[in-house]
């Protein structure tokens, strides 16, 4: 065996193997008894499976991995987890899936954006609503103190995200008007 292949983890080799795609070969890792590699991170990005496959534009992979228990809310060395990724890219079947999984959507990065201020600078109203939809507060400030309606504000050209945050808001103040009901309801 070759020194350097020595000091390779099994880690490093699964990060490998789901970079460059050997489905069996990471299936194979996965399903080995006592494997703990699915939330391995990369020594020098911090990142895990879930954030190539996310850049990667995977949906049936993230899927697959969060299946076999990866976490979708561990960061990489700059704060950014794999919803950050694919809501900055505009990946809206890769948010679903990961929302599913259970990634929290007001997690924010180092510069304090969350997925939804990242949509709101890319004027993407669609992400905007399903985010929205999923909890996401449209009041929580990033490290400028600015929250996605204040950028919203400054954007001033653009109607549609603003209907997008009154529709959000009417939706909640409904909610909040909802008589409260305990148990079930029998019709």
């Amino acid at each position: 065996m070759p020194a350097a292949a020595q000091f390779t983890s099994d880690g490093y080799e699964f990060l490998k193997a789901v970079r460059d795609g050997e489905a069996q070969k990471v299936t194979d890792t996965l399903n080995e008894p006592g494997s703990t590699v699915i939330n391995h991170r990369d020594r020098t990005t911090g990142e895990t499976a879930l954030h190539i496959v996310t850049k990667q534009r995977e949906p049936v992979w993230i899927r697959f991995l969060l299946q076999k228990g990866a976490n979708p809310n561990i960061a990489d060395r700059d704060g950014v987890t794999p919803l950050m990724i694919a809501s900055s890219f505009g990946y809206f079947e890769e948010v679903k899936e990961l929302l599913k999984g259970g990634a929290r959507v007001d997690v924010s990065n180092d510069a304090g954006e969350t997925p939804l201020i990242s949509a709101v600078h890319r004027r993407d109203t669609e992400m905007m609503k399903l985010l929205l939809e999923h909890g996401a507060n449209p009041d929580k400030a990033d490290n400028s103190g600015r929250n996605a309606r204040d950028y919203v504000a400054v954007m001033n050209s653009n109607n549609l995200m603003i209907e997008v945050f009154a529709e959000h808001d009417k939706k909640a103040e409904e909610a909040r008007q909802a008589p409260k009901t305990y148990g079930p309801e029998i019709r």
